[in-house]
């Protein structure tokens, strides 16, 4: 009996221990699929909230001469109105990091996208002065979100950062895209109303607040890097070149969002194909968008891929310009494949030259404040250019002299380093 229950006290010792310890097992083996499935919760989200970040853009810029038509909207306040967003990108990223810091980047996101749904909505009531309110509310909103998303890509993908970058890139341009393929269709679904068909991007917008809500009011305050003095990032002259390539690379961009189809419907071709011709610009602009960031990362500098990508921007826009109409799908495909990897290696640029998240934050704030203020100037000029010489090859200067600029900052930018660096002479 007593040699039986010395071998019965280990056996159940042993029964006990494992019985004990399943349940701390299976709690282990289940944290990390917890964790996995909000990180992929977290990364589906990001790229959502990216793709409401440019619908503002598209959806009236295929609309503008009904709008001009209905509301009595001349050509200049027409110019307004296009440019308005656009340099509310600018003026708004200035307070996007204060923000974060204030309120929790997350928190401060949702605040956002809370604008721009509600601007996108108020975009149908069909009123002028509200039309222009609406834009600019929408136009602060994606302002914020411009800033914020290479932050949050840089906190919680930092070993992801080149792929998380190219899907929310991708997810920018596909939201243009989409705006500016389907806003004409959904105007003749609405029986012709203009109103209807602008407030409809409210709805994507609206769905992405539902699905961020409860992760943004979940989520804690976390502390802001120590090491990070950006203050001293208005004297980088890394940073002013990031900065440059930003603005550059943008100014371009929407020269072509606002001018490309009237500069091809003043060649002669009709609006419809003209229309076709920026759509598939946009579209292909999707696969660059995707893999640039990722072969960026994989080069030893970004140096020439920057100075490349100019090139072929600036190429073909002078081939839209001046070249047989003929070839003019070879050249759509072309812009595209340069304009979106120019767009998405210059918000790689921003997350690859920072040291930190708190620093990324900062200097997206200031790549994306000044440089959207400096290409708002771009699509501004080249109207004024139009109107003061009764063509757009008058342009083709302007042009040229946004592609230097282009060319130089982004050869500086693309340099292997980061910003507050210390320099050796």
């Amino acid at each position: 009996m007593p040699s039986t229950a010395r071998a019965s006290g280990p056996r159940a010792d042993v029964r006990s221990g494992a019985t004990a310890s399943a349940p701390a097992s299976q709690a282990t083996s289940a944290a990390p699929a917890q964790t996995r499935a909000r990180q992929l919760l977290l990364g589906l989200s990001l790229i959502l909230i990216a793709f409401n970040l440019r619908p503002v853009f598209g959806s009236l810029s295929v609309l503008l001469p009904e709008v001009m038509k209905d509301t009595g909207l001349g050509a200049s306040g027409a110019s307004l109105l296009t440019t308005l967003p656009l340099l509310c990108l600018g003026i708004f990223a200035a307070p996007a990091p204060a923000l974060a810091r204030r309120f929790g980047p997350e928190r401060t996101l949702l605040g956002a996208l809370v604008l721009i749904c509600i601007g996108t909505l108020l975009r149908g009531t069909g009123d002028l002065t509200m039309l222009f309110a609406s834009s600019a509310m929408a136009g602060a909103g994606i302002a914020v979100g411009n800033v914020l998303l290479p932050g949050l890509v840089k906190r919680d993908f930092s070993s992801r950062a080149a792929m998380m970058t190219g899907l929310y890139t991708l997810a920018v341009c596909a939201g243009a895209s989409s705006a500016a393929a389907f806003t004409v269709p959904l105007e003749h679904l609405f029986d012709g109303s203009w109103t209807a068909a602008l407030a409809f991007w409210a709805l994507p917008a609206g769905l992405v607040v539902l699905l961020w809500a409860p992760q943004a009011l979940a989520a804690r305050p976390r502390p802001s890097a120590p090491s990070a003095h950006v203050g001293s990032l208005w004297r980088d002259p890394l940073a002013w070149q990031v900065t440059g390539f930003m603005g550059l690379q943008s100014s371009l961009a929407y020269i072509v969002m606002g001018w490309l189809s009237p500069i091809l419907r003043e060649r002669g071709l009709d609006s419809q194909t003209a229309g076709y011709v920026l759509a598939v610009s946009i579209l292909v602009q999707l696969g660059t968008c995707l893999v640039t960031p990722s072969v960026a990362a994989r080069c030893r500098d970004q140096r020439g891929l920057a100075l490349g990508l100019t090139v072929v921007i600036l190429v073909s826009l002078l081939a839209f310009l001046f070249a047989p109409l003929e070839s003019v799908w070879l050249w759509t495909v072309l812009l595209g494949l340069g304009q979106g990897g120019s767009f998405a290696l210059a918000l790689a640029l921003i997350v690859m030259r920072s040291p930190d998240a708190n620093v990324t934050a900062q200097l997206s704030a200031m790549a994306q404040g000044c440089g959207y203020v400096l290409a708002s100037a771009g699509p501004l000029i080249a109207g004024l250019l139009r109107g003061w010489t009764g063509g757009f090859e008058s342009s083709a200067a302007l042009m040229v002299v946004i592609g230097i600029g282009m060319a130089w900052s982004g050869w500086g930018a693309g340099r292997r380093m980061t910003v507050l660096q210390p320099r050796h002479p």
